[in-house]
């Protein structure tokens, strides 16, 4: 099993947990249950080293496409995304065509619920770039094919009642009613959960965000995917 670190209440654990960059590109991803606060740890990253944020939720299949395959009941799940086009978006940005590439990533827009093409500009210059989602570590292909694009995965996790009620509440603000919201975290997100947690041995480390600060502020983003960043600040 990797190596647990758990996160102290200011984070600064993590400035000594970065990947070397080697002089290139860093991808870095994150992964870890619904609500275990991938989110807010990419955009603390941001924050603080300049990362560009592209998150695997940019590659959720679009509602109509879920509906033609019978799968909108079940969206979220591993067979509800372009997995294939994921890895080789990050392929793109491991192995930019030239140097003055800018590579456009997905985002995926909650108001809507929809995947939202070409909203994340990754410049050249973007030295540290953080990937979040639940499977990056998953076994069945093509998932296997997003993880060797990546230098590291970080598994995170939290108290599960805690992340429970932040998926109750995201759900909540985003139309459904609290007994729905309750059904589909039980239904839906937790056997995605489930599985997730099945993969933690594949990570290099796992973050406990239990005591962090960062995670107090884990809920409701209106967009997944934070602004792109340029060269980390040191």
């Amino acid at each position: 099993m990797p190596e647990t670190v758990a996160l102290s209440p200011d984070g600064h654990e993590l400035a000594g947990l970065l990947p070397a960059s080697g002089g290139g590109r860093v991808l870095l991803g994150i992964t870890g249950a619904p609500g275990a606060g991938k989110s807010t740890l990419a955009a603390a990253l941001t924050a603080a080293y300049g990362a560009c944020v592209v998150p695997m939720d940019g590659f959720h299949l679009a509602d109509v496409e879920l509906a033609r395959r019978g799968l909108l009941d079940r969206k979220g799940a591993p067979e509800t995304f372009d997995a294939w086009g994921y890895a080789a978006l990050l392929g793109r940005m491991r192995r930019p065509a030239d140097a003055t590439e800018v590579v456009m990533a997905p985002a995926f827009e909650r108001d809507l619920e929809q995947p939202l093409a070409g909203a994340i500009p990754v410049p050249p210059d973007a030295a540290l770039v953080v990937t979040e989602g639940n499977y990056l570590l998953l076994g069945d292909e093509p998932w296997p094919r997003v993880r060797a694009e990546l230098d590291a995965v970080w598994h995170v996790v939290t108290d599960d009642g805690v992340r429970r009620e932040r998926l109750v509440a995201r759900h909540v603000a985003f139309g459904k009613s609290p007994a729905a919201a309750r059904t589909w975290v039980e239904r839906v997100d937790e056997p995605n959960a489930r599985l997730v947690e099945a993969t933690v041995h594949r990570a290099d480390l796992v973050l406990d965000l239990g005591a962090w600060a960062g995670g107090a502020t884990a809920g409701v983003s209106r967009r997944s995917g934070p602004a792109a960043a340029r060269t980390p600040r040191s």
